[in-house]
């Protein structure tokens, strides 16, 4: 497996890349609270809407706030949102779908035409009634993005397990005393995890673009907290004036970070493809 992993990571740059932009977020999320050269909250009015100097790499904001500790602040929030929201769906939808697949019937037709359902709606529009009727939390954001990621899980889970369930191993744990539940946690459920790892890696990139969406049309995280969305949001206001920086760099922090996970999930296909192994 490693060495599938060097060959595939030498053969594809942009995915080594990618996984290293990945990791490089990560880690500036967990030590976000150190990196920041300045306190992303506090206010410096006559410093207000500087460019980007060497005090000042990104700018300020309109209230003399540091826009790279906000930034850097930012990304812990947003990956967290991310991480708990793809999380919270792919273990529940990946149950769910796999229980739904294995048993079939009327229950897993009722399973899909309720997905089928679900995803008939924008889901980003979805993701706005929610949040508007739970409030405008984090926990309500994580829950929402949660939900609306939940379609793709059960509908993976579903069809992967269907087509396992009447293989030889299934059979031969079913013979062997295995309960229907325990074929499905034991044998089927870790079976389909390496193919669900690519809707994971691609499902972070939307979940993050989703809380920043949220929160730039004032539904999401309320200010002052640093979010990436809010510090684009903020920014509009003054980009007609010629303060390219207040949009500029959170907006890049954005699509880089979308990128990454993009990209990361094109690789993980090849890395965990059988049918790449030759």
């Amino acid at each position: 497996m490693l060495g599938h992993l060097g060959w595939v990571l030498r053969r594809n740059p942009v995915t080594a890349l990618a996984s290293t932009g990945a990791l490089a977020l990560c880690l500036v999320a967990v030590f976000s609270p150190w990196l920041t050269p300045y306190d992303p909250i506090a206010s410096d009015v006559p410093s207000a809407l500087r460019p980007p100097s060497a005090a000042h790499w990104a700018g300020t904001d309109q209230l003399g706030r540091d826009l790279l500790s906000r930034i850097i602040a930012a990304t812990r929030l947003d990956l967290a949102i991310a991480l708990s929201a793809v999380g919270l769906s792919f273990v529940v939808g990946a149950v769910i779908g796999s229980f739904c697949g294995y048993a079939g019937g009327k229950l897993d037709r009722a399973v899909g035409r309720l997905v089928d359902v679900l995803m008939a709606f924008p889901l980003f529009v979805l993701a706005m009634a929610m949040v508007a009727a739970l409030g405008n939390r984090v926990e309500n954001i994580v829950i929402a993005t949660a939900l609306i990621n939940l379609p793709f899980y059960i509908r993976f889970a579903r069809a992967e397990v269907n087509v396992r369930r009447d293989l030889g191993w299934v059979e031969a744990a079913r013979a062997g005393g295995e309960s229907h539940a325990s074929v499905v946690l034991r044998y089927l459920l870790p079976n389909i995890l390496p193919a669900m790892a690519v809707q994971i890696s691609l499902n972070l990139g939307w979940a993050v673009l989703n809380a920043a969406g949220l929160s730039f049309i004032g539904l999401g995280v309320r200010p002052p907290t640093p979010e990436w969305g809010i510090l684009v949001a903020e920014g509009a206001r003054f980009i007609t004036t010629g303060k390219w920086w207040l949009v500029a760099f959170p907006g890049l922090a954005l699509m880089l970070s979308v990128l990454c996970f993009n990209l990361m999930g094109d690789g993980l296909r090849d890395i965990l493809d059988p049918r790449q192994r030759t």
